[in-house]
């Protein structure tokens, strides 16, 4: 596969989840696409060998530092509500199923807030993206251990929660909101 090939197969694999992370980083969806732009311009100038092998890895964590420096710099990074998020991000079905989703999934994601920011990010990250541990690890630039351990806690928290307010724990079985 030639380098044009190689970096439309990584846009069409990767572009949707960071899109998400990027606009969950930066609270907008058009300073997200910036973000994300500018992520694979830089994927553009490095060498495919020196990216290759760890590749979601080095997206993601791009994608997280030119987010942070879009915000250093002042940039539209305003944090949505996590309503705005999952309005964004909500499948289209019928009514009935969108509105019993959204009730579930807006009491899990308004508990996931309450969480250290951590461990919202390693869960966002690992459930929203799809990412490894090891992934993780990079991105967050921490031990893959500590990783297990945020995600662990963070999710007993989660169930935890769920059991006391009652919330439905649909978004923690199989993925999160």
């Amino acid at each position: 596969m030639n380098e044009d090939d190689w970096i439309g197969a990584a846009l069409a694999r990767h572009e949707p989840a960071l899109l998400a992370y990027a606009r969950r980083l930066s609270g907008d969806a058009e300073a997200a696409r910036d973000v994300v732009q500018e992520t694979f311009l830089k994927l553009c100038r490095q060498q495919r060998s020196n990216v290759e092998p760890h590749l979601a890895e080095w997206l993601f964590t791009v994608c997280r530092n030119t987010a942070h420096d879009f915000h250093r710099r002042g940039r539209r990074m305003s944090a949505w509500s996590d309503d705005r998020v999952l309005a964004h991000t909500a499948a289209v079905d019928d009514p009935a199923s969108v509105a019993a989703a959204n009730d579930a999934d807006t009491g899990v994601v308004a508990l996931l807030s309450k969480l250290p920011p951590r461990q919202q990010e390693a869960l966002r990250l690992k459930f929203q993206s799809g990412l490894s541990y090891k992934e993780i690890a990079g991105v967050m630039q921490t031990s893959i251990g500590n990783v297990g351990f945020l995600v662990h806690v963070g999710l007993k928290t989660l169930r935890e929660r769920v059991a006391v307010e009652g919330v439905r724990s649909n978004g923690l079985r199989g993925g999160m909101a």
